[in-house]
C-alpha cells in the first residue's frame, strides 16, 4: 500500500495535546476525519478530533491529552494510506503527472507539470508538439480515466 503525503506538523496548540498540521493536500475533507488513521514516522495514529483554524488543520491523536505527550511529533511529516483516503473517481495531482492527454482530433501529449495560477485555478502544462497550458476546471477537459491513465480534451481553435 502506498503512503500519500498529507502535510507536516508545525507546532502544538494549547496544553491539551492538539497539534497543528500545515497541508496543501487537495482533498483534506477526505483525510481529516475523526476515526481515520494518520502515519507519522511509520506508526499509525487515530484522529480523535479535528477542526480547521486559519490555514492549519488541528487534530488530537490517539489518547494524547497533554502537550508534553505530543512534543515528540513536532516537525514530522504526515502520511495516510492511499486505500484509507477513499477517492473514488478523483485523481491525485501527483498521479496526474505523466498521464497521456488525447485530443478529440487525435493528437497525443503528456502532462508535464501541475501548478496553480490562483488558489482555485489548477493548470496543466501539457507537451504536445508544443507546450500548452490547459485549465483543469474548464470545459475543454472531457474525460479523466484512472484505468487508462489518460485525459481526453477538446482544445479550442488556435491552441
Amino acid at each position: 500500500m502506498r503512503e500519500i503525503y498529507i502535510g507536516r506538523i508545525v507546532s502544538t496548540h494549547g496544553i491539551k495535546g492538539e497539534i497543528k498540521i500545515i497541508s496543501d493536500f487537495e482533498y483534506n475533507d477526505k483525510v481529516f476525519v475523526v476515526g481515520k488513521r494518520l502515519i507519522i514516522d511509520h506508526k499509525q495514529y487515530e484522529i480523535k478530533s479535528y477542526r480547521k483554524h486559519k490555514q492549519f488543520d488541528m487534530v488530537t491523536l490517539d489518547d494524547y491529552k497533554d502537550i508534553n505527550e505530543v512534543l515528540f511529533l513536532m516537525k514530522k511529516k504526515v502520511y495516510m494510506l492511499e486505500d484509507e483516503i477513499e477517492l473514488g473517481n478523483l485523481v491525485l495531482d501527483q498521479d496526474l503527472l505523466n498521464y497521456s492527454v488525447l485530443t478529440v482530433d487525435g493528437k497525443c501529449g503528456i502532462i508535464k507539470e501541475i501548478f496553480f495560477g490562483s488558489p482555485n485555478n489548477k493548470l496543466l502544462r501539457v507537451m504536445f508538439d508544443k507546450e500548452i497550458i490547459i485549465p483543469f476546471n474548464s470545459p475543454m477537459i472531457k474525460e479523466i480515466s484512472k484505468e487508462r491513465k489518460e485525459v481526453v480534451v477538446e482544445l479550442i481553435e488556435g491552441m
